[in-house]
């Protein structure tokens, strides 16, 4: 592996950013013509067989995932002991790049970019993968506005190596759930509560619980919630604040949970809804939502009894999630359109 080609296939064009743990690279893939983001772990991470071979795995993984709010995995692999993951290249910038160009967002901005995250974090739990790592880096915007959640399975790999950088490990800490700041059992609702800060932040302008020492973060933690929002649809301040309880069993149920009750504020309002063909249009209607949301019902119901009775295969694991809350929110969004 050189810095100019990754596996003889993607040339490298330029450097779009890195640290401590990786190196992101924009390539152009010479088999199937187009741009692509390609991730090469440190040398320093390299070293260790066992992160290898996670990063590698992991990834692999996430490559099983296709959904319209979550950055694509095309392939993996290791080269010179350096193992490398090629991405979707996603035109655009980071939520946190957005918040420092632009500051705090409106409520239903942040009401829109959580319905849309949540969607693609139900995708990967239903599919047994918990990202661990959601923060404002790790949502991707594109040009049009669709958000898509990256580097699935890759934080998972390379848990634990944050140490590398103090500022990493902060700029971390910030997001991460109680359960997995103590070492304990990370799972779906753990992904709710990062994406609860990412939401909190978006409102404020700044995490809740950010710090200038990871002491005095985790000792703002333990004092308590963080203050609530001002000015803020009440219905959308508590589905937010819902996300940040200490307990996960006290967090919504699950990804499409959240989803319905960011959509419930009678103030706010979801307005982008990813189509039956994967497109997402600018603006939608409300019925246009309930026969998407039927779609997506009927389409899950139908792979969930397909799934697993083929011979000698095994059905997909789900994680905690019930395929039945999407049924729940597209009753919720028939009942609304009555009105």
């Amino acid at each position: 592996m050189t810095v100019q080609t990754v596996a003889d296939r993607y040339e490298v064009e330029r450097t779009l950013g890195g640290g401590g743990m990786a190196i992101v690279y924009l390539a152009h893939d010479r088999e199937l013509g187009r741009p692509v983001a390609v991730k090469v772990l440190a040398e320093t991470l390299a070293d260790d067989a066992e992160i290898r071979q996670r990063f590698v795995r992991e990834a692999r993984l996430a490559a099983r995932l296709s959904h319209p709010n979550v950055v694509r995995v095309y392939d993996a692999g290791e080269e010179g002991g350096r193992p490398y993951i090629v991405m979707e290249c996603v035109d655009g910038e980071s939520v946190a790049e957005l918040l420092r160009r632009e500051g705090a967002q409106g409520p239903d901005r942040v009401a829109d970019l959580g319905a849309q995250a949540c969607a693609g974090l139900e995708h990967a739990h239903r599919a047994g993968l918990v990202h661990r790592d959601v923060k404002p880096a790790n949502l991707l915007l594109t040009e049009d506005g669709t958000l898509k959640v990256a580097d699935f399975g890759i934080a998972h790999a390379v848990d634990g190596t944050r140490v590398t950088e103090v500022g990493t490990v902060l700029g971390t800490a910030a997001y991460l759930p109680p359960e997995q700041a103590l070492g304990d059992a990370v799972t779906p609702a753990s992904d709710l509560y990062s994406l609860g800060t990412c939401l909190y932040e978006l409102l404020a302008g700044e995490p809740p619980f950010a710090q200038e020492t990871l002491g005095a973060m985790f000792s703002r933690r333990e004092a308590g919630p963080p203050p609530r929002l001002e000015g803020v649809p009440p219905r959308l301040d508590a589905a937010i604040m819902s996300c940040l309880e200490r307990d996960p069993k006290d967090r919504p149920a699950s990804a499409a949970e959240l989803a319905r009750l960011l959509a419930a504020s009678p103030e706010t309002a979801v307005t982008r809804v990813t189509r039956f063909d994967g497109t997402v249009p600018r603006r939608t209607s409300l019925w246009a939502a309930v026969l998407a949301a039927v779609a997506v019902a009927a389409v899950v119901g139908a792979l969930a009894l397909r799934e697993g009775d083929e011979p000698g295969t095994e059905p997909v694991p789900r994680g905690d999630a019930p395929a039945q809350d999407y049924r729940n929110l597209a009753d919720w969004l028939r009942e609304q359109a009555k009105d």
